[in-house]
């Protein structure tokens, strides 16, 4: 049987025709979501912003990135099993949490390894970053920059440090990174894994008498607050994984793939200079309140107690790479 075709079927299905063109860019218009647990004004929060921003320019609006600060989707460990079921897209992680994945990350966290960011950008940017990047790979997880989460100092309640024996008796929340652990247990210190949304609360309430943490974050925290010696440590540099999961990949075009890698790059430049700047505007504002002390510590003291953990990680099961890292930062 065959069926007349009338005027009105004919422009039917022309509106029809026209409805699915103008409706297809909004179809393949993607919305993604970036993690991370830095709050307001913390050079990582502003990073994330920035990356948003240029994801969005770049790609027409095509792709927008809904951004979730302050540990809103989990704390770094739970945002990192999320990155690889594909719940979450991005994360600016902690190194100390990547390293739970990647055990490897946690050679870059010897302690008193650099000296400042560009020493270990140095090494970041070589082959030993080509090696841990390939790892992470492994695990479903690109590695689109390694931002920096700066150089470490202790904050305490009661009194400055200046030696390792100042930290005796004390308890340090740490992140739960094993690196980080083994330096504060070296210096005399018991730990407590605390979730950094968790740790200013545990410091007002005393469950913890310190803790260590950059600049910025002792900052946009406001763990100075409640931990008013600042003891400039200097124990340890971290950097911040920017990561995305290989199945957010599969979202978006190969063009707008390589836009949100460029642009995770060139908002890490932002973050990079920030956390630069912040960290000499902090020491200065720091040092000018009355309610607070700044401590120079005795770095050769702390150095001589953190070298067993050197020597520990250097014959543990990451021994080879971390002979690796440790020649890559003499030149070697």
């Amino acid at each position: 049987m065959t069926y007349p075709t009338s005027r009105r079927s004919l422009l039917k299905g022309a509106a029809a025709l026209v409805l699915l063109m103008t409706a297809s860019p909004a179809l393949a218009q993607v919305t993604l979501t970036l993690g991370h647990g830095a709050a307001p004004g913390n050079p990582r929060s502003v990073a994330a912003e920035e990356f948003a921003r240029l994801v969005t320019e770049r790609t027409g609006g095509n792709v927008t990135v809904n951004i979730a600060g302050s540990e809103q989707l989990g704390d770094d460990v739970s945002m990192l099993t999320s990155l690889r079921t594909g719940a979450l897209d991005f994360t600016a992680n902690s190194q100390g949490a990547s390293s739970g994945l990647v055990p490897e990350l946690s050679a870059i966290g010897l302690p008193f390894l650099f000296e400042d960011a560009a020493a270990a950008y140095k090494v970041l940017e070589g082959p030993i970053g080509d090696q841990l990047e390939a790892k992470f790979a492994d695990l479903g997880i690109e590695v689109l920059d390694w931002w920096d989460n700066g150089l470490r100092h202790t904050t305490t309640a009661e009194k400055p440090v200046v030696t390792p024996a100042d930290l005796s008796g004390q308890t340090i929340r740490t992140p739960a990174d094993p690196i980080t652990v083994d330096i504060f247990q070296a210096f005399g210190a018991a730990t407590e894994q605390i979730p950094f949304g968790e740790l200013y609360i545990a410091l007002q309430q005393g469950v913890v008498d310190g803790q260590e943490n950059p600049l910025a974050n002792i900052a946009s925290a406001k763990l100075y607050e409640v931990n008013p010696f600042i003891n400039l440590t200097g124990h340890k540099w971290e950097s911040t994984p920017f990561l995305m999961s290989v199945m957010a990949t599969a979202k978006v075009s190969p063009e707008e793939l390589e836009i949100i890698r460029q642009a995770a790059r060139d908002a890490g430049e932002t973050q990079r200079r920030l956390m630069a700047e912040t960290a000499a505007a902090l020491l200065e504002e720091f040092r000018a309140n009355p309610a607070l002390t700044v401590t120079e510590v005795d770095r050769a003291a702390f150095q001589q107690a953190s070298q067993s953990v050197v020597e520990k990680w250097r014959a543990g099961e990451i021994g080879a790479f971390v002979d690796e890292v440790v020649a890559a930062v003499n030149g070697g």
